[in-house]
């Protein structure tokens, strides 16, 4: 009787024992489980951040490029425009004086006589400037400083013609017709009407460039 009351005893203390080792182990398990969650959260967080922190230095980089491609641009523009508007004001006047300078139109009926070799004589004076150029013939009878349209206006003053003797390189000379035509700036093309013997009033585009004093 004392023999089995100590194996009831023994079985107990064995089974107390078992459950709490069970429980031990349980305790650990689950505080392992929670320890790695808040390690993968913490990595998870620190793993967001840095990716935050990426972007936001890619943002800042891709708004500095383009603050930047933006302002060469602006540069460009503007450094265009005032090319642009360099180029439109013609050439420097030149000082007071008589210079021999190129005159060139868009139509190879109204040209400078080769026996000038396509230049006439620029004469500059308080600034303005005028040019002389001697004609093929005296078939363009008159000229206007502007269009056709203007030329046709009540008040238009037309240019007057001149009779210039010009010699060739055979020494043979002809009388032709020459103006004196104003010119509002060099190296820029301007309007000029020219009227024939039939009446008829044309439109052409001229230009002086290259003047050089005359001695």
């Amino acid at each position: 009787m004392k023999q089995r009351t100590a194996a009831i005893l023994c079985a107990a203390v064995m089974g107390a024992s078992l459950l709490a080792g069970c429980g031990t182990g349980t305790g650990n398990s689950a505080s392992e489980s929670s320890s790695a969650t808040q390690i993968q959260s913490q990595s998870g967080a620190e793993e967001t951040a840095a990716s935050s922190g990426v972007s936001a230095a890619s943002s800042a980089a891709v708004s500095t490029s383009s603050s930047d491609a933006a302002g060469q641009s602006s540069e460009t523009v503007s450094g265009s425009a005032s090319a642009s508007s360099t180029a439109s004001a013609g050439a420097e006047v030149p000082a007071d004086g008589t210079y021999t300078a190129e005159f060139t139109s868009d139509s190879p009926m109204f040209k400078v006589n080769e026996a000038n070799d396509g230049k006439g004589t620029l004469t500059v004076k308080d600034g303005k400037m005028v040019i002389h150029v001697s004609l093929t013939s005296e078939n363009i009878v008159n000229l206007f400083a502007g269009t056709k349209e203007d030329a046709q206006k009540d008040g238009a003053e037309l240019l007057q013609p001149t009779v210039d003797t010009v010699t060739y390189s055979d020494g043979t000379t002809e009388d032709v017709y020459g103006f004196d035509i104003p010119v509002p700036a060099l190296d820029k093309e301007f309007p000029v009407a020219l009227i024939g013997k039939k009446g008829k009033w044309y439109d052409h585009m001229v230009t002086v460039t290259n003047p050089v004093p005359k001695a």
